[in-house]
């Protein structure tokens, strides 16, 4: 399987860090790339229309490089929920819009292609789907970013088993330490830190590929690169 579909404990827990390294890791090794992000709210108006940052990140890292519409279709302005931003603007989009948006990028069956979701697992897509019923109705197998903070180990546990319940499998987790308030200047911290690590990797149930640091690189191409040297391609692990 070379498709995945890419989800996060919550909101900013780093899902696009994580893809992008993939897909710079994957370019590496050889092999064509495609990001998607079908849904995406935060959009800046340029003049070329709405562009969401996290939606050129997973751009510039897929080679050949598609029309941006074909990675973002549905692009809103307001950084909120994608569907009550979409609503702002009098659209409801579906599951089978998004089937019918990605059903073209998909059959060119690239070497790694990676669907990236918005926030987590069970972010709406409208009033009665959610985000992650597309990964359903693909078939996908998952990967799970984990935002290393407090509270992480109850949200990677839940989203795990909603990812299952629904039928799919986990191919993988990726830890990102996300928060600059984690200290390790005692051995007692360090210590903390690898017990939670050890924690996810006993009751996720599924590889680990890899744990991205807090990164210092200035660019997203530069972000993505410096991701990649953390993380093992799935299957690859």
């Amino acid at each position: 399987m070379t498709t995945y579909f890419v989800t996060g404990t919550d909101t900013d827990a780093g899902k696009t860090l994580v893809a992008s390294g993939l897909l710079a890791l994957a370019q590496r090794h050889g092999r064509t790339t495609l990001g998607l992000k079908p849904v995406a709210s935060g959009c800046d108006s340029t003049p070329q229309g709405l562009r969401n940052i996290d939606a050129l990140t997973l751009r510039a890292q897929s080679e050949p490089a598609p029309a941006y519409t074909t990675i973002n279709p549905y692009a809103y302005a307001p950084a909120i929920a994608p569907h009550l931003a979409a609503r702002r603007v009098g659209e409801a989009p579906t599951l089978d819009d998004l089937i019918t948006a990605t059903t073209a990028p998909l059959a060119e069956k690239r070497g790694l292609t990676l669907i990236e979701g918005a926030g987590g697992w069970r972010v709406p897509l409208n009033d009665t789907e959610d985000l992650a019923g597309l990964a359903v109705r693909l078939g996908l197998p998952v990967i799970l970013v984990v935002g290393l903070k407090l509270g992480c180990l109850n949200h990677a546990r839940l989203t795990a088993e909603a990812i299952r319940a629904d039928g799919l499998p986990l191919a993988g987790w990726v830890g990102n330490l996300t928060d600059p308030g984690l200290s390790f200047n005692t051995a007692a911290d360090a210590d903390c830190y690898h017990d939670n690590l050890a924690t996810l990797e006993r009751t996720l149930n599924a590889p680990c590929l890899g744990i991205v640091p807090r990164l210092t690189a200035d660019t997203p191409a530069m972000r993505a690169a410096s991701a990649a040297d953390h993380l093992a391609l799935p299957g690859d692990e």
